[in-house]
């Protein structure tokens, strides 16, 4: 995913979910309905999420300095990781919190026609932010599973907003069937399941996302397949006898530091050698332009 296609997703996500928070909590309070509140916190947790996301892919672009030569590019990681961690603790935490009390104490919703209008219009238009953020999620994962996908992905503006999106949609669904079950038959005790649930929900995503930000953060290396294809380019060459070891790792989505440990050939000159050095870097550099800073060490 391009970094257009990528804010995209993500301004189509914070004003859907802008609007959304504000009415259901109008709704909520006009009706009594803790379910709709924990709707409403789930929406303005996500539209902060979207501005977090926003402000740390602005971060990973500033350049390099003396404090951070390697440039800012994990501040996107970071970012992502403080997302999963408001997921987990504002929105599935009081999620929960609302639920159990109304479980404890649960109360008649009120003047529900309302409740339906917001869920209804949240549905579709959290419906629509999700087939932005699967559209263009499904532009970078070619043949892959949906899990595989985010597992091998390195940039998490791809997979938050989708994990997002989707977490939205399933929670307003939960709602609207424990709203519509708890009218029907009477059961204000499914208005705090609703919440309950929802509030479970988020924290589940809340642990994927944290696990895969977690891990990027950490430092995440090349694929396999490319150190392979980066091996043959090297090996390749009539001045290396073999690459002795490699390691990687993401700067951030755009921007991957290499330091391979190369065995030159015995009978070459020191000259002869930086020569070599600077023109494994061309060729690296050449396919794999990601690959931004290299380095390598005669054996």
């Amino acid at each position: 995913m391009n970094k257009n296609n990528s804010k995209l997703s993500i301004y189509s996500a914070l004003v859907a979910n802008l609007l959304i928070a504000v009415t259901k909590f109008i709704a909520g309070g006009f009706t009594n309905s803790s379910s709709m509140i924990s709707e409403g916190i789930h929406s303005l947790v996500d539209t902060t999420n979207e501005g977090l996301l926003l402000f740390g892919i602005n971060r990973s672009k500033k350049p390099a300095d003396q404090r951070h030569p390697f440039g800012y590019g994990k501040e996107l990681y970071f970012w992502s990781f403080i997302v999963a961690i408001l997921i987990f603790g504002l929105g599935g935490g009081l999620s929960i919190y609302q639920g159990i009390l109304h479980i404890r104490h649960p109360e008649p919703i009120e003047n529900a026609t309302w409740n339906y209008v917001v869920l209804l219009a949240s549905i579709l238009f959290e419906g629509i932010s999700l087939y932005i953020a699967a559209k263009a999620f499904n532009r970078i994962r070619g043949e892959l599973s949906i899990w595989a996908a985010i597992i091998h992905s390195k940039d998490p503006a791809n997979f938050l907003v989708l994990a997002e999106d989707a977490a939205a949609v399933s929670g307003l669904l939960i709602v609207l069937i424990c709203m519509y079950i708890n009218q029907t038959f009477n059961i204000p005790l499914l208005d705090g399941v609703a919440s309950l649930l929802v509030g479970v929900l988020l924290v589940f995503v809340s642990f994927i996302l944290a696990r895969e930000s977690r891990s990027l953060l950490m430092g995440e290396g090349i694929a396999p397949d490319t150190k392979k294809r980066i091996k043959e380019l090297v090996e390749i060459d009539g001045s290396v006898t073999c690459v002795k070891n490699m390691l990687s790792t993401y700067q951030s989505p755009e921007e991957i530091v290499l330091m391979l440990l190369v065995d030159f050939k015995n009978d070459l000159t020191t000259d002869e050698i930086t020569e070599a050095i600077s023109r494994l870097r061309e060729t690296i550099k050449k396919e794999f332009p990601l690959v931004e800073y290299i380095f390598i060490q005669p054996e």
